[in-house]
């Protein structure tokens, strides 16, 4: 049974956060691989380990811009194996989610509305964003595609998906 992944749970606080997802259709979908020779192809179009790795589920992100605020973001879903016992990787296998552009501007330097709070500090670590309503512009959307197109046909071709 499909287990929705943490961030399609909370799609609406993600824009309401500043992060702002458009879904891209992609035939990478669905798709079967070892999860170590991925992560090694996925290293050479620099796509870095994303965060909110789980033990069955993960991203890899693209910067697609010199400010690091728009990403081209692989999510994935462990199908045999665990990501966070390391004598397995290498039998780790993974299917890949709906890929995503994601958009995140934030404030850069000090954020003035920022209160010490212990207990909440660990999970409230992102400044507010510079405009919760930008969306994605089509520039932004067109370089995501054409990353997209580049990670595909690289995988294509590293693991012969056709």
């Amino acid at each position: 049974m499909y287990k929705k992944l943490k961030w399609e749970e909370n799609y609406q606080k993600n824009i309401e956060s500043g992060l702002f997802m458009e879904k891209m259709s992609s035939y990478l979908t669905g798709r079967h691989v070892k999860f170590v020779d991925c992560q090694q192809c996925l290293k050479t179009l620099k796509f870095v380990d994303g965060g909110g790795w789980e033990y069955d589920h993960g991203f890899f992100d693209r910067v697609l811009d010199e400010q690091h605020t728009l990403f081209l973001r692989l999510p994935f879903r462990v199908e045999i194996g665990r990501l966070d016992v390391e004598e397995t990787l290498q039998d780790t296998v993974i299917v890949f989610d709906e890929p995503f552009v994601l958009l995140h501007l934030y404030q850069e330097g000090n954020d003035d509305t920022a209160k010490a709070r212990i207990v909440a500090a660990p999970f409230d670590q992102f400044q507010a964003p510079i405009d919760r309503d930008a969306p994605l512009q089509r520039e932004q959307i067109e370089s995501a595609r054409d990353a997209l197109v580049e990670t595909e046909r690289a995988l294509n071709k590293f693991f012969n998906l056709t």
